[in-house]
């Protein structure tokens, strides 16, 4: 597909205060983006607005100044840290005589970027045809050579029509992969509950630090960075807690403010193991001075995907960047969510983190005296396996007297009756 690559271009950043918070974007956070996707920043362009203007969101001036930085630096990209209409960037390019892409091109470029897996880079093309669609300009006649050229054309087409249809078409043969996958994923999370296999999904602001604390408690090996987004697919491992069992834990892709809606329509398959988990780990970035304001973003789309009844814990990590806090479980009963205060990079907390985990799905867990025969002696071997005997005691016929400690569904599961 047609990538608009801004890997390693010079581009200025655009960057509009409004009185209103519903459109207020975080200028760092912009700055951030733009360096995760490969752009040398040659300047910033700040303005301030009451409302976006209809043609070039910016005023007529300021378009004027954007286009003098941009021929006095020899940028051959603006990026403005908004949501720009079809009209207005056609308008600005027109001005500015140079690329202009808003800050969900900009996302969804860091996406197809981080994107490792066959079905992370079918969502991301996924998201990114449906956000291009309405921004057509000749872009996709390379298309046609998947279907022959000759013949695909219908009568009285024009080019834009072609292209259009040939996108429509890209975007069913793509969801209907991922239809697909999806299933798959469906049909996984059914095995892990005949199972009775929880799973423990890590959720939070991009670089609050959960693919490290993932490491941490996994000990695998995703990869880590001090940038957004710097994972992207979905990581599943297999741990076992004493008091629990074999736990499924889930590494997530971060959500940022107004994440664009064809992302998150895109993952939705990704974003149904954060709906359907157990447990929600809502990672929190301790020392970042906006972490009020990123836990309402993480909530805002938790609640976008039917998630916000998961039971939920604050892990709030990075409490080694913070002088005055320490690693330790907040108890206190006038907290519906408990909080737990790390540093995953240190390992502080983890102790703590892990007891609260337990603790949280250890809440359906019963504990009841059993009696084996002889001939259940696969059974036996079943629960010492997975540590559910507390004691044991054994009678003159041979038969095995288990005080056993498991959850309720798992006991269902051997003893109804």
């Amino acid at each position: 597909m047609n990538n608009r690559q801004s890997g390693g271009e010079q581009a200025v950043l655009v960057h509009v205060y409004f009185p209103s918070d519903a459109m207020e974007e975080d200028l760092d956070e912009f700055k951030t983006l733009a360096h995760s996707a490969g752009a040398r920043i040659a300047n910033v362009v700040t303005s301030t607005r009451r409302a976006p203007s209809a043609k070039y969101f910016i005023g007529s001036g300021k378009a004027e100044e954007i286009r003098d930085v941009v021929s006095a630096t020899g940028s051959s990209l603006v990026i403005f840290n908004h949501v720009l209409t079809p009209a207005q960037e056609r308008n600005l390019e027109r001005l500015i005589q140079c690329r202009v892409l808003s800050r969900t091109s900009l996302i969804l470029d860091i996406f197809a970027r981080r994107a490792r897996s066959f079905e992370g880079k079918l969502q991301v093309e996924l998201a990114q045809l449906r956000y291009l669609s309405t921004r057509l300009v000749r872009g996709w006649t390379h298309l046609e050579r998947q279907r022959g050229g000759i013949g695909l054309r219908g009568p009285g087409e024009t080019q834009l029509e072609t292209d259009r249809r040939l996108i429509r078409n890209r975007i069913k043969t793509i969801s209907a992969r991922l239809q697909k996958l999806r299933q798959e994923r469906a049909l996984k999370r059914r095995a892990r509950r005949r199972a009775i296999i929880p799973t423990v999904a890590l959720v939070g602001y991009t670089n609050a630090g959960k693919s490290t604390l993932f490491n941490v408690l996994t000990h695998a090996d995703v990869y880590t960075a001090d940038q957004l987004f710097a994972t992207l697919d979905p990581t599943f491992r297999r741990i076992d807690f004493p008091q629990v069992g074999s736990v499924i834990l889930a590494d997530t892709v971060g959500f940022i403010r107004h994440l664009p809606h064809d992302l998150i329509q895109a993952f939705h398959a990704t974003l149904e193991e954060v709906s359907e988990a157990d447990l929600l780990l809502h990672v929190v970035d301790a020392s970042d001075e906006k972490q009020s304001a990123h836990i309402a973003e993480v909530e805002a789309v938790l609640k976008s995907i039917h998630a916000d009844t998961v039971p939920c814990m604050m892990v709030f990590n990075k409490i080694d960047l913070v002088p005055h806090l320490k690693d330790y479980l907040q108890r206190d009963s006038t907290h519906p969510k408990k909080h737990v205060y790390v540093s995953a990079q240190e390992g502080l907390g983890v102790p703590e983190l892990i007891q609260a985990i337990q603790m949280m799905l250890g809440q359906k867990v019963i504990e009841r005296l059993v009696v084996l025969h002889p001939v259940q002696a696969k059974l036996r071997a079943y629960l010492y396996e997975h540590d559910y005997v507390v004691s044991e005691t054994v009678d003159e016929e041979g038969c095995y007297h288990l005080n056993i400690r498991l959850s309720q569904a798992e006991f269902d599961k051997f003893f109804k009756g």
